[in-house]
């Protein structure tokens, strides 16, 4: 592989069988899809310590999620890393895997959140609600624009990739 090209991991998390939880493993599936030779794909239900060494071997990691509240559409942030203690090991936040990542591992990795809004979470069956739906579209649309080798934010600055989000 070319060097140019830094290592991504886009981990879309969710239940499938929750309606609109299953957001972020679509988003996931989509990008895996591309089978772009830097960029690795994990979807799991739930984050958990075991992500950390995942996240560590990689130069930028994209947490993909289903969101519950905010702006339709979704969103897209830089997090800082953190180490925050839970009453278990086997459900972490975003930040604090990254933050794992980088006091185990003593990586550099720098983490993003892509949230995307979802409408329908209290009943079972796998499929996205129309919203949804067209929320994962304009995401979807969103990390094929950033995952662009030839003019992709990813690959410029960091300021860049921040701005153009917003």
């Amino acid at each position: 592989m070319d060097e140019k090209f830094p290592l991504v991991l886009v981990i879309g998390y969710g239940n499938p069988g929750r309606l609109d939880d299953g957001l972020g493993p679509a988003l996931a599936k989509t990008v895996e899809e591309r089978n772009l030779p830097w960029v690795h794909v994990d979807i799991s239900y739930q984050l958990s310590v075991e992500d950390s060494h995942a996240v560590s071997v990689h130069d930028y990691v994209v947490f993909a999620d289903a969101a519950v509240s905010g702006e339709d559409g979704f969103h897209f942030r830089e997090l800082n890393p953190e180490i925050s203690m839970s009453h278990t090991s086997h459900h972490l936040d975003p930040a604090s895997v990254l933050g794992l990542a980088h006091v185990l591992f003593n990586s550099n990795c720098r983490g993003f959140e892509l949230g995307i809004h979802g409408y329908d979470f209290n009943d079972f069956g796998e499929k996205l609600s129309t919203r949804a739906e067209e929320n994962l579209e304009s995401a979807t649309a969103f990390m094929k624009r950033l995952l662009d080798p030839q003019k992709g934010p990813l690959f410029e600055s960091a300021e860049t990739l921040i701005t153009t989000t917003s």
